[in-house]
């Protein structure tokens, strides 16, 4: 059963597949590890698959729940969906197969919004560009019922495609390859931030030319941009330090560049630096006004 969920930027979570492996430092204090062994104790069947020690944990295996999948299939109500809260969809895990059903699904569900967010932007780069990926994905979506002259248009209009962004590093490898990626609305989770991360002012990146960082000064036909970015601190107890000009250098960025800032929290460790009525740092009446914003993307 999908989830509802307090994350302020989507309305409920849908978890075809759990469980994951750490691969950056962003994923050094993990909040889906931790609930995940505090959901296996609690016997949930979803989280009874242990993960190596050494990137993952208990309840916290990649595993894949069949019958999951075809949930937003019943969903009557048109909402935003954030697809894998517990997981990346892009998994080296997750069989093509398996990605060929998940995708199916969104594409005979037209009337739900879509939230894909991974760290493993070479997987989902590659497979998304695959003429054959999206054939296979149009064979699932007719066998779910949608008719096969349906308006069919890759990439699907109602899935967005994010990359999380932790540091500089991060953001020069992940936010290129997002760009390279065919989607309807690209986005961008600065969350955790743990460092600051500009954009280049004034700059956007180009997905065909090879200027140094990947990005593109100047007119050129094929800048892509990010649509949407969300800013937030790291949560829980052992969260690293989060500075409020990171996010004001981020909204600028933002502004310049078109798209639209979405700051979701400040993090615990400004939570306690601060005296915030909030753990997380996650009431914008807490913060400075100028950090006060939340804004969604144009959509298609």
């Amino acid at each position: 059963m999908a989830d509802k969920t307090g994350i302020e930027w989507t309305e409920q979570t849908w978890n075809p597949t759990t469980g994951c492996d750490r691969i950056s430092p962003g994923c050094d204090n993990c909040y889906a590890l931790t609930m995940a062994k505090r959901l296996k104790g609690m016997g949930s069947t979803k989280y009874q698959t242990d993960g190596n020690p050494k990137t993952s944990g208990p309840g916290f295996g990649f595993a894949t729940h069949a019958s999951a999948i075809t949930e937003p299939l019943r969903w009557k109500k048109p909402r935003k969906v954030f697809v894998n809260s517990m997981s990346d969809l892009f998994h080296a895990g997750n069989p093509d197969a398996n990605l060929h059903l998940i995708f199916g699904v969104m594409a005979a569900t037209p009337q739900h919004t879509y939230q894909v967010l991974s760290k493993r932007h070479g997987r989902m780069r590659s497979l998304l560009n695959d003429p054959q990926f999206s054939h296979m994905v149009r064979h699932r979506a007719e066998g779910y019922g949608r008719p096969p002259v349906a308006g069919w248009t890759w990439p699907l209009p109602n899935v967005w495609l994010g990359v999380s962004v932790e540091n500089q590093k991060w953001a020069d490898i992940r936010i290129k390859a997002l760009a390279q990626t065919p989607a309807a609305v690209r986005f961008l989770s600065c969350e955790p931030l743990i460092g600051p991360v500009r954009l280049n002012r004034g700059h956007a990146y180009c997905p065909t030319h090879d200027f140094p960082g990947g990005f593109c000064s100047g007119p050129c036909p094929d800048l892509i941009l990010p649509d949407w970015i969300i800013i937030g601190g790291e949560s829980g107890p052992g969260a690293r330090p989060f500075e409020p000009l990171w996010a004001a250098d981020l909204i600028d960025d933002a502004r310049l560049a078109g798209s639209a800032p979405f700051v979701k929290q400040l993090g615990s460790a400004w939570a306690r630096e601060n005296n915030a009525s909030d753990t997380k740092g996650g009431k914008p009446a807490d913060w400075p006004e100028h950090l006060r914003v939340r804004e969604y993307p144009d959509t298609p």
